[in-house]
């Protein structure tokens, strides 16, 4: 959208119709709404019919399917008609078995297939042989488009069979690559979300696994239209919701599908307009074939809308301007923070290089840290893909190397290249030149020499801030349309908010100085007072603010699965406005916190690192722009070099490392901290620039500001908070101990529009706690407490109106003001949501004999329902007064305390399957002894004897099982792949009755998951 312009609400319900679309773009330029559209109600198949009848008018062939045995063979005779061939029956049935349908290949192997080996070789009966194309990425046209709907299968669910149908599937050429749901209006898109979830999980693999080849998957309620990728990756685990257990798996979460919309981020829910513009021939089969990555963490990835949109124009631009010279050959692309620009750039220079008469794609980055990010970045999509250029004369190497497509290099090598090559070759050719975040790179005179020796290139910037003429300091011919052209497209922070590409933010203020009645913290710094800012008793009071709310801003009591592994809350950055800020910091949070642990041996030490480097200027720059630190610490002044060698030497025994400030370690520091701070094992990192801009960690949810920051500057810091993780993480939370409320409108106005405000920021306490007390209120109607739903009609209610309740508490969780809430008292919390888990078990263990069930779409907020569980300290609490206390001793909310255990366990998602195991702990306890201790020595027994009685069962390894159970304890997850499994199981011979490898070892993996599942975290 263009500066200034409106936005649509989140959930905009309009249709639109096409008026303008250009054969040459994947996404239409613009639509409008139609005012002529029939608003009388529509079931689910009408609505199904009406979208297949639409899909006939784009030319897809409409075919009834019935089995997987009609399925093949429309397969075969699609292949037969794009490759201009006739298999004989021999030659199918291998090529088939072989190349298609091979029975050890899941949706990974599939994927790779459409993406990476899409040319298979068929051997013929008379010894020759034929490439045969499964898709033609080529002459995109060339591929066959059909439909079938209502496909029938039976795969297996609570490990019984059950039968699936299937709404609407899109074959190419034969193969299912695009499927779609369908529920009907008013039914939340959600639903047909988790519909597919459960197909993925018990039968996309059914019958010869072809439905595994899906790439995209279409939802939609006819109002509301998204789409997203058929995420890949290998799982170690079943899916949570139980089901088949599968080598390879989808995970897919809801927070990653995508709106599709035209060229101006207008949104296309509708599913007529959707239809007419995604379903069109030419937009779908670009989609599949240029504008879906597959990396190489076996990932696969569809690009939205706008990034499709700044990739064409770009592309677009270098073919139509081959002759021309400066801006008029380039442009900029202006794609907020966080909504996944290098993936964009990626995807451009990609398909940039192969552009006839481009001699070279050069990807400049302004810093060592960017650098070795956007490499890593760019490798995520293909391996090898990017030749690095790691000084200037690998560099020269590479400009040299006509095999060396895409280089990514920094500014500082260009421009030396350029100094000590005058009149290269490469100068003279012609160049692609992408800039990243290019608002820091076209300032200065190394910007004017490369900009000035490569006389033909072409030169595109990407920026999430531009500089504009209002904010470039008075500077108004160094803007960043001045340097690099046209604006070619825009896709700014409340486009991304509104999409739920990125989150929005939660800002709050803390007065912490005042050093007059009439002087504010604004004012203080105005008068250049930054010494009364660090004073040691403000910073104190800061510092005792972090830490006494530090585990309610960053939900540190709430957990959520990163990975492989179950973390605890998000982690946070703390921006100071100098480096003797920041050691004052520093020192301050190992003082408070030494006291607290001496206080409170149970006190839980946050894991706290720095990181800093010289900076020519260390205050704000020209436009708001923060300074650029280097990558090395040789021009710091002695006493700022020992104190960052002393952090780091905390930093090594922390983690045990041995990193230091010399050039080569520290740079290797700096990689290592940007990887813990991404894995969640580091709690807090002080910064004064650094880590501020160009960096991106999911977990991270917090950024406490003592910094002056406005424009680029304060979107570019605040930006590191909102990246989407899941649906815990709701928002990006920022505090401030400056008064910063202006600076913040200002950005906001700048880079969005004058209403950004209610986009971009959450809205007051009052306004989420107002619409949870009314949620409370009709679930204590609907369902009073001591009462439980009756019926699937009432479980669904309950399910859908806790699951509300879920969602706003986690959004209330960070405001302080929340702790003292009552509208739901402990105990009722705990009981609702014991009902909440016991429906969520019922459900995913029912067998209903292939019926579909109310239920079946509904989404269990089991995430969510984590965060508020108790922990097991709890738990000990309860039985230590329970035994202190006496039987008949009411609890302070009028429970016998052995019936406030039960249910503390019952509403424990973590905990339900430990029940049997705490209840037997409390029968056998003695009357004196400690209750931690006693329980250490129960259940180090039961796990001793629980896991002898598996090895015996299963014949395993004695040593090798128990030592592979420890490593998972240790590791917090169990190794399921690799050769540790394999160590564990005994000899089988082949000959033997049951003799089967493979079974046997799913058995045990799934007896040894139950049996660390139940056991972990318990002591």
């Amino acid at each position: 959208m263009s500066q200034g312009g409106g936005v649509e609400a989140p959930d905009s319900a309009l249709r639109y119709e096409p008026i303008a679309i250009s054969d040459e773009s994947t996404v239409v330029a613009a639509y409008e709404p139609d005012d002529g559209v029939d608003q009388g109600y529509q079931s689910e198949a009408e609505l199904e019919a009406e979208f297949i009848e639409l899909l006939g008018q784009q030319a897809y062939e409409r075919l009834s399917i019935a089995s997987a045995t009609d399925l093949q063979v429309n397969l075969r005779r699609q292949l037969e008609l794009l490759n201009n061939v006739a298999f004989s029956d021999d030659e199918w049935r291998w090529f088939f078995a072989t190349k298609i349908a091979s029975r050890n290949e899941g949706i990974v192997e599939k994927a790779a297939r459409i993406h990476e080996d899409w040319i298979q070789v068929l051997a013929r009966d008379d010894g020759t042989s034929k490439n045969i194309k499964l898709i033609d990425k080529s002459n995109i046209h060339a591929n066959r488009l059909q439909v079938i709907n209502q496909y029938e299968t039976v795969g297996e669910g609570a490990g019984r069979p059950r039968k699936h149908r299937y709404d609407v599937t899109i074959l190419v050429n034969g193969l299912p690559l695009v499927h779609v749901e369908l529920k009907r209006r008013g039914v939340p898109l959600k639903e047909a979300f988790n519909q597919i979830n459960r197909y993925q999980r018990e039968s996309f693999w059914a019958d010869a696994g072809l439905f595994e080849y899906v790439q995209i998957f279409v939802i939609s309620n006819g109002t509301h239209t998204k789409y997203y990728a058929n995420t890949t990756r290998a799982r170690k685990v079943a899916e949570s919701e139980g089901g088949k257990r599968r080598r390879k798996q989808a995970s897919n979460s809801f927070e990653f599908t995508s709106w599709w919309t035209d060229a101006e981020n207008r949104r296309i829910g509708d599913l007529t307009a959707f239809t007419r513009t995604f379903f069109s021939k030419h937009t779908l089969l670009n989609v599949l074939t240029k504008y879906c990555v597959f990396d190489v963490s076996r990932t696969l990835l569809v690009m939205r809308p706008y990034q499709i949109v700044a990739a064409e124009r770009i592309l677009r631009r270098v073919v139509s301007s081959a002759k021309a010279m400066g801006p008029k050959a380039g442009g900029y692309i202006w794609h907020t923070t966080g909504s996944g620009k290098t993936l964009t750039s990626f995807k451009t220079a990609q398909l940039a290089s192969k552009i006839d008469d481009i001699d070279k794609v050069i990807f400049v980055v302004d810093r060592k840290d960017l650098d070795y990010q956007t490499m890593l970045e760019y490798n995520r999509f293909e391996k090898d893909s990017v030749n690095g250029s790691r000084s200037t004369a690998e560099l020269k190497r590479q400009l040299q190397d006509q095999n060396a497509s895409i280089v990514v290099t920094t500014i500082q090598k260009l421009s030396r290249f350029i100094d000590q090559n005058k009149g290269h070759e490469i100068t003279k050719g012609r160049v692609v030149l992408i800039f990243d975040e290019c608002h820091r790179s076209q300032f200065g005179d190394m910007g004017t020499a490369v900009r000035k020796a490569f006389r033909r290139s072409h030169l595109f910037g990407f920026t999430g801030t531009p500089i504009f003429p209002q904010n470039a300091g008075g500077a108004t011919t160094h803007t960043t349309e001045t340097v690099f052209g046209d604006r070619l497209h825009s896709y700014t922070i409340l486009d991304a908010i509104n999409d739920g590409n990125v989150l929005p933010f939660r800002v709050s203020y803390q007065n912490t100085v005042r050093a007059a009645d009439d002087v504010g913290d604004k004012q203080v710094a105005g008068i250049d007072t930054e010494e009364l800012l660090r004073h040691p008793e403000r910073i104190r009071k800061i510092v005792a603010y972090i830490l006494d709310h530090f585990d309610t801003k960053t939900m540190r009591t709430h957990g959520y699965s990163l990975g492989e592994k179950r973390v605890r809350g998000f982690n946070s950055m703390l921006a100071t406005a100098s480096i003797p800020a920041l050691k004052i910091y520093y020192d301050e949070f190992a003082r408070q916190q030494t006291e607290r642990v001496a206080a409170d041996p149970s006190y839980q030490l946050l894991k706290i690192a720095t990181i800093f480097s010289y900076a020519v200027n260390e205050d704000e720059e020209v436009g708001g722009i923060l300074g650029d630190e280097a990558m090395d610490a040789d021009r710091l002044d002695a006493s700022s070099r020992n104190f960052l060698d002393r952090a780091i030497s905390d930093y090594n025994a922390a983690f045990g490392t041995t990193y230091d400030t010399s050039a080569a370690k520290f740079e290797n520091y700096y990689k290592d901290l940007a990887r813990r701070v991404k894995d969640r094992d580091v709690d807090l990192v002080i910064v004064v620039n650094m880590f501020l801009t160009g960096f991106d960690a999911t977990t991270l949810n917090t950024l406490w500001v003592d910094k002056n920051l406005k424009s680029h500057g304060l979107i570019q810091a605040f930006s590191r908070t909102n990246r989407v993780l899941n649906s815990v993480k709701a928002y990006g939370n920022i505090v401030c101990f400056r008064n910063l409320e202006e600076a913040v409108d200002d950005a906001l106005v700048l880079f969005g529009n004058s209403e950004a405000n209610e986009v971009v920021l959450l809205k007051p306490y009052t306004h989420y706690h107002a619409a949870y007390v009314s949620l409370v209120e009709q679930l204590l109607e609907q369902c009073p407490p001591g009462a439980e739903p009756f019926g699937e009609t009432q479980e669904k209610a309950f399910v859908v109106l806790f699951g509300r309740i879920l969602r706003l508490r986690n959004i209330l969780a960070s405001f302080d003001e929340f702790a003292h809430d009552e509208s739901l008292p402990q105990r009722q919390l705990q009981n609702y949501t014991s009902v909440y888990n016991a429906l969520w078990e019922k459900h995913r263990k029912r067998d209903t004999g292939g019926r579909e069930s109310l239920l079946d779409g509904v989404i269990f907020e089991i995430e969510l329902i984590k965060q508020v569980e108790v922990n097991f300290d709890y738990i000990l609490m309860l039985i230590q007064r329970w035994r202190d206390e006496g039987r008949a001793t009411l609890d302070t909310e009028g429970r016998m305390p052995l019936r406030a255990i039960e249910d503390a366990i019952d509403a424990s998602p973590s905990l339900r399957n430990k029940k049997d195991l705490v209840m037997e702990f409390v029968d056998s306890m003695s009357v004196t002894s400690d209750v931690n201790d006693d329980w250490r020595v129960f259940v180090t027994q039961r796990r001793e004897a629980e896991l002898a009685e598996i090895i015996d069962a299963e014949r395993l390894r004695p040593e090798q099982t128990k030592s592979f159970i420890q490593a998972a304890f240790r590791d917090g997850a169990l190794a399921t792949n690799g050769t540790a499994i394999t160590q564990v199981l005994p000899p089988v011979s082949r000959f033997a009755k049951d003799g089967n490898l493979g079974a046997k070892k799913e058995r045990v993996i799934t007896k040894l998951t139950e049996y660390f599942e139940r056991f972990s975290k318990l002591i």
